[in-house]
């Protein structure tokens, strides 16, 4: 509900003071349930989002908010572009806490692991579920193309190098230099099976579509994570009466 209201004032105020261009941050969870349940997902197509079986909540939220903004398009003349985000990451972002997404998770805990000396990590989920992950700077190119383009229609921002969970902890452990024994925690959220983004359609606008490898951002993640954690366990030794403290992004 404050999502819908937040969108909805935004659009109107934009509406209002005569705003040149509005942008619209949607989701993948806007997709349809049914071509998610394969963890081999070719590629989530922009029209699979209907017929509706958003993600119930959050995914129907952003639903309804992309229709507004093509609304307002057509009723007020307020131009507005809509993408739909895959899997953002990158350093700077949230690693703690239970809002973290997986490749910031899985940095964290295999940091744990070699900070600790413990040779185990714990994966929600068999590990076999995808997802595909995008890294901040190719998100924010994208945004930035979609906005002053041409483009009317929602149109997917993610990258197309799917990954198994299981894989990202492979690929994370190659970073670290160790590897962990893995257990696996079935009673945890696991999401959809398979999630990936067909960048077919920016391709054909844009010419480009999000291309830094899983490894490469990956690796600029863990170094500022790590950093970040070490940080944070000096101030927790060097202050003993903080022992309260849990890692937290600087954003958070």
């Amino acid at each position: 509900m404050i999502s819908v209201l937040i969108n909805t004032h935004l659009l109107m105020a934009s509406r209002d003071c005569g705003a040149d261009r509005f942008f619209y941050a949607s989701s993948a969870c806007v997709y349809n349930a049914e071509k998610q349940t394969d963890p081999a997902n070719p590629g989530l197509k922009e029209s699979d989002a209907y017929p509706a079986m958003a993600e119930d909540g959050y995914g129907w939220e952003k639903l309804f908010s992309e229709r507004m903004c093509r609304h307002f398009s057509e009723d007020f003349g307020l131009i507005t572009r809509v993408a739909r985000f895959h899997n953002v990451y990158g350093p700077y972002g949230t690693y703690d806490g239970g809002r973290e997404k997986a490749p910031a998770a899985i940095c964290r805990k295999v940091i744990e692991a070699g900070m600790t000396g413990k040779k185990e990590i714990v994966i929600w989920g068999d590990g076999l579920q995808t997802r595909s992950f995008m890294f901040i700077d190719d998100c924010i190119k994208g945004i930035s193309d979609i906005i002053y383009s041409n483009i009317e229609e929602p149109l997917n921002l993610g990258s197309s190098e799917m990954v198994s969970i299981n894989g990202l902890v492979d690929i994370v452990e190659d970073i670290a230099g160790y590897k962990l024994n893995r257990s696996y925690d079935l009673s945890a959220p696991k999401g959809v099976r398979g999630r990936n983004s067909d960048n077919t359609l920016i391709r054909k606008y844009l010419g480009w579509e999000p291309s830094i490898s899983l490894k490469e951002g990956l690796s600029k993640t863990y170094v500022w994570i790590r950093e970040q954690m070490i940080r944070d366990k000096e101030i927790r030794e060097n202050n003993p009466g903080n022992r309260g403290h849990t890692y937290k992004s600087v954003f958070n």
